[in-house]
């Protein structure tokens, strides 16, 4: 390759904040997700398929928000504890076992046992995969490195389920699901030794402190910034409105609507939503990286609750299409607000808190989760106007009280 090709690679990989470490991470998501959403996506019509009813759905996604506050924290204490790269190995290991439990043991009470396992990959792993970037990354290229973490992981949400929707559509409900956990685990354990041989041990170094690990987030607290309280407390009433219909978004569409969807059609959906994502990330990154933060995450909110308002409206797959894309939307600042938590976290404590903050903010969102259950037993309208209601909440908070970053940092 001649001299200006390496250049302009070189450049390229400067601009997207590319490193030999988050290369490795970003493989590793990649894989492990894929495989993951391939089955994941349908739980719910799985846990139907195998004889469970609609609060075994609202078990499911109450204990995938209750876990993800629990493994968020325990992430962030694993990562400072034992280093960024034995965290991620350690976090892998149990997404494998879970996915073998589904695999071998088909009852519905099996799949909530291997959902302690896996569901919750992303939230224990999270803490310390931002951790790593705000390490090797400078400050500047902070938001394009979370930016760029969260494109690759929609990637396979985008493909994943419209994979396991063809699973389905060929093997039925029950056997293409857990057909889609047995290439889950395969592509899991590739990812595990991608993740093992490319993450550079250096890169972690400086976070395997043992002093710094604490167990006890009540010592913690004190460490969040009154800035970052605020955002907790919006991302809080913006994660109710999500979290009331999430499992049943699949349900609404498949079985509710007047025209129902099939297993392939809302593989496609998923995968609309998630190319739309992966439209806005970069340019939003860019930006958010410029200058500051609080209108990107603004918007953000916005998305959110319009999109449970929206899917009311809709009773047919065409209709379905737009709602989707404004679902894809939501995630427009998603990555700012994950930067604005790391930056609003102390420097020798970032992955704790950042698991501090999403242990605070699911274990509330839990109750949420598993109260859209009794919300859809009463009517799935009711389900949907009440997720809509805490979104405007939350919103209207967040443009009344949340700080920007750079107001955020000249104050403290």
């Amino acid at each position: 390759m001649s001299k200006p090709s390496k250049t302009r690679l070189q450049n390229i990989a400067d601009f997207l904040a590319l490193k030999r470490s988050t290369v490795g991470v970003l493989f590793m998501v990649i894989l492990i997700l894929m495989g993951e959403r391939m089955a994941e996506r349908f739980l719910p019509i799985y846990l139907l398929a195998l004889g469970g009813g609609a609060l075994t759905v609202g078990l499911l996604n109450g204990l995938d928000n209750f876990l993800s506050a629990i493994y968020a924290f325990l992430g962030g204490y694993i990562s400072d504890r034992f280093g960024t790269k034995r965290a991620l190995l350690f976090f892998n290991f149990a997404a494998m076992f879970g996915f073998l439990i589904v695999i071998f043991i088909p009852i519905w009470q099996a799949v909530i046992v291997g959902a302690v396992f896996f569901l919750s990959w992303s939230a224990i792993s999270l803490p310390a995969t931002m951790s790593l970037i705000t390490q090797v990354l400078p400050m500047e290229k902070r938001t394009m490195g979370v930016s760029m973490l969260a494109l690759v992981r929609r990637i396979p949400m985008a493909l994943g389920p419209l994979l396991g929707g063809v699973c389905i559509g060929l093997w039925g409900e029950k056997n293409g699901v857990r057909f889609a956990f047995v290439i889950a685990l395969v592509l899991a354990v590739v990812a595990t030794v991608m993740q093992q041989t490319m993450v550079e041990k250096k890169a972690t170094a400086r976070n395997e402190n043992k002093s710094k690990a604490e167990k006890n987030p009540l010592k913690l607290i004190h460490l969040m910034s009154p800035d970052l309280k605020q955002l907790l407390v919006s991302d809080i009433l913006i994660r109710y409105c999500e979290q009331i219909p999430y499992a049943f978004v699949v349900v609404w569409c498949m079985k509710t609507i007047t025209s129902p969807v099939t297993a392939l059609q809302f593989g496609v959906l998923t995968s609309i939503e998630m190319v739309t994502a992966l439209l806005v990330y970069i340019p939003v990154a860019y930006l958010a990286d410029k200058g500051g933060k609080k209108p990107f995450v603004l918007i953000t909110f916005v998305f959110f609750t319009l999109f449970p308002l929206a899917l009311l409206f809709c009773q047919s797959y065409a209709l379905l299409v737009p709602a989707f894309i404004l679902r894809g939307f939501k995630e427009f600042g998603e990555p700012t607000r994950k930067t604005l938590i790391m930056e609003l976290a102390p420097e020798d404590r970032k992955a704790a808190v950042f698991g501090l903050y999403y242990l605070l903010r699911d274990i509330f969102v839990s109750v949420a989760a598993f109260g859209g259950a009794f919300l859809w037993m009463i009517s799935p309208t009711v389900n949907l106007l009440t997720a809509f209601v805490f979104g405007i909440l939350g919103t209207l908070y967040y443009a009344i009280w949340g700080r920007d970053v750079v107001a955020a940092k000249s104050a403290g």
